[in-house]
């Protein structure tokens, strides 16, 4: 589990920007908006090959054109990515020393579909057997099959104490489904196990060999067949290597903010019941890995024509 970073604020947070401010604000605004335009002119004017070889790291308009269908609302969300002009992205700004800092908002990321939680051993091994007839069905029409894949567990705030074991486990294979499984109280049983333990079935996610490690000391189950987003993102991404997250993946390919509550990530996920909040942030994080690798599978691997 990440813990971000904790940044002071000023004490003039909430205060009225003056008309002076506000002109700084809008001068700031407008210089900026010219440097990246002329950058872009010389970019283009450059060397042919190059880019060519930069213009494929761009995604497909059709990953950015995905809509879900919520059942309970019928409402329908975009992942159509922010256009980074001023009047479809939002900004934040803040006064310090008479300078602008301006800060980029993204729209925040959600799971619309449905969220199946099962919590008894019987809930969870029917979840299992649905999982596995969706699994053989995809294997049938498209030969290969991705699940996004994560879980969590009750951290430790003591020195000494040894965390949780993992608790709960998200699986996500489309737009439109997502497990959240409370293994803490159902452990695994057989169908799952053998689900987990399928090499023919790829499971995604970031840092996906911890989780799979700490699935295996817990619970005694081998995850098998696994891709890491961060390695693959370094792959496909023309830019020097990194350790991403899910969230900096999330914002670099979809122009989407995933959110990270702290209150919700560090919370007990051994509680009797798990709650709507949890539900649905466990339920995003597995769709976002399944939905990342779809991105990332799509793009080249980079050529390096280095001689």
């Amino acid at each position: 589990m990440e813990t971000p970073p904790i940044s002071s604020e000023s004490n003039d947070w909430d205060r009225p920007f003056t008309e002076e401010e506000l002109h700084e604000i809008d001068v700031a605004f407008q210089s900026a908006t010219k440097r990246l335009q002329n950058s872009e002119d010389s970019s283009s004017a450059g060397d042919g090959d190059e880019n060519r070889r930069k213009s494929r790291r761009r995604l497909p308009e059709s990953l950015f054109v995905f809509d879900f269908q919520n059942e309970a609302t019928n409402s329908m969300s975009s992942l159509s990515p922010c256009t980074r002009s001023r009047s479809q992205c939002s900004y934040s700004f803040r006064s310090s020393t008479q300078a602008a800092k301006i800060v980029m908002q993204y729209p925040e990321i959600s799971f619309k579909g449905r969220v199946i939680y099962s919590r008894t051993t019987k809930e969870v091994e029917n979840s299992a057997v649905e999982l596995l007839n969706f699994v053989e069905e995809k294997k049938r029409k498209e030969g290969h099959v991705a699940l996004g894949f994560d879980i969590e567990w009750r951290p430790s705030f003591r020195k000494g104490v040894a965390p949780g074991k993992a608790a709960v486990m998200q699986i996500c294979g489309d737009k439109s489904s997502c497990y959240v499984l409370h293994i803490i109280h159902s452990g695994i049983p057989q169908t799952l196990q053998s689900l987990l333990e399928d090499p023919t079935v790829v499971k995604v996610g970031v840092w996906i060999a911890n989780d799979a490690y700490k699935v295996s000391v817990d619970h005694n189950v081998s995850v098998k067949t696994l891709e890491d987003l961060s390695e693959l993102a370094n792959k496909k991404l023309d830019e020097e290597p990194k350790k991403w997250s899910l969230a900096s993946l999330t914002e670099k390919l979809l122009a989407k903010q995933l959110p990270k509550p702290r209150k919700i990530r560090l919370g007990n996920w051994e509680a009797n019941e798990l709650s709507k909040e949890k539900l649905q942030y466990a339920a995003t994080d597995a769709f976002v890995s399944w939905y990342l690798y779809q991105a990332l599978k799509s793009l080249p691997e980079i050529v390096d024509n280095k001689t």
